[in-house]
């Protein structure tokens, strides 16, 4: 049987209009709607031409519906420099995504969500409580993906040849999921994992909407809007204040410091120059003067763009690491996953983008080392 919204979600992960779709595969528009729209289902030799001009397999299409996921229901930013279509593109790539991790969960045994949530706190104060309840005290965080992962959190990469798009995060059937454009430095998609944390635990019922299936007595159906300059706040001061907590920052940071200490420090604490000059002058180190001049000199070297002595290792995630190791012992590959997908193998490389070892040709091994974690095979 055919499926309207995964023609919608093809049509989305290219990025098209419509208008688009109907011109590259020879049907009219007022076909393409009333096919996504559910009212009539394309002839046999009609939706191969779509497939063929979408990049994905006829079968793709005949399978079950799958949910896309709500722009309001994602926790985008810069809304105002990202186009319908780079969203768009970005959130059908979160929906195959889920049926990836959906699939994953029949097989695996996965870490379970512990994700403590502080609806109404102070950042801050959220930052504190959810280091206290993981345990993590005040040392910096070696691997922010692999601290999320360990708490059921599922990460995935966008890989999108966009710089509007950063990262996004959103809750699905109770499980969080966080997407991060690892074409970023490992700084910055550092703190933007933090951030879209920061959404996770601060924002969930924020403006609850109930999703189609949701009911007020399944409250894990619902979804929030994550969106607004406030909440956008919020989580840049969580993130700042989860990655560096006050009191132990201060405590390595010289009362004068020069700059080559500043970036020493920086490195300890896996951040970007920037965002450390940042934190220390909302808590008081520096003052506005101190501030804006490290800001005019990070600036004037280029630092905003081009981090120095930049992180060495980039994160990435033992979770899907694990997973292809084992799938590789049972003689499946990529190829064969993106198969039982029905989605083309390019789509799922773009989701391990920069999380793991690149492996399209013979699926080499995925990890020198196995990770920690609760997964094994069911």
């Amino acid at each position: 049987m055919f499926s309207p919204s995964r023609l919608t979600i093809a049509r989305h992960r290219r990025a098209w209009t419509k208008s688009d779709l109907a011109k590259r595969a020879g049907v009219s528009l007022r076909s393409v709607s009333a096919y996504e729209n559910g009212d009539t289902e394309p002839e046999a030799d009609t939706l191969a031409r779509i497939a063929a001009a979408l990049g994905f397999a006829v079968e793709f299409f005949t399978a079950p519906d799958l949910d896309p996921v709500e722009p309001d229901s994602a926790s985008f930013r810069a809304l105002s420099t990202m186009t319908a279509g780079q969203r768009n593109a970005a959130l059908a790539a979160g929906a195959i995504a889920i049926e990836f991790a959906e699939w994953l969960d029949r097989r695996f045994v996965l870490p379970s969500t512990d994700l403590p949530e502080f609806p109404g706190a102070e950042p801050e104060g959220a930052a504190r409580a959810l280091r206290q309840a993981w345990a993590l005290g005040e040392r910096p965080i070696r691997n922010l993906v692999h601290l999320l992962e360990l708490h059921g959190v599922r990460v995935f990469s966008l890989a999108e040849q966009c710089r509007e798009v950063d990262a996004f995060c959103i809750w699905r059937k109770g499980i969080p999921y966080v997407f991060l454009n690892t074409q970023k430095s490992p700084e910055r998609s550092r703190l933007d994992a933090a951030h879209e944390l920061g959404h996770l635990v601060l924002h969930r019922h924020a403006h609850a909407a109930c999703s189609a299936e949701a009911t007020d007595h399944d409250p894990d159906e619902r979804v929030a809007s994550f969106q607004g300059r406030q909440a956008e706040d919020e989580a840049n001061a969580f993130a700042s204040a989860f990655l560096m907590p006050r009191a132990a920052l201060r405590a390595t940071v010289p009362r004068l410091p020069t700059f080559d200490q500043l970036v020493q420090i920086k490195r300890t604490w896996r951040v970007s120059l920037a965002a450390l000059v940042h934190r220390l002058h909302s808590i008081g180190t520096f003052n506005d003067w101190q501030y804006r001049n490290l800001c005019i000199e990070i600036s004037r070297n280029g630092y905003r763009t081009q981090e120095p002595h930049g992180l060495d290792d980039r994160e990435s995630s033992q979770v899907l690491a694990k997973v292809f190791t084992e799938l590789k012992k049972k003689g499946q590959t990529r190829h064969d996953v993106a198969k039982a997908l029905r989605i083309p193998a390019r789509e799922l490389e773009e989701l391990l983008f920069g999380l793991t070892v690149s492996a399209m040709e013979g699926d080499g091994e995925i990890a020198p080392t196995p990770p920690r974690g609760h997964l094994r095979l069911v």
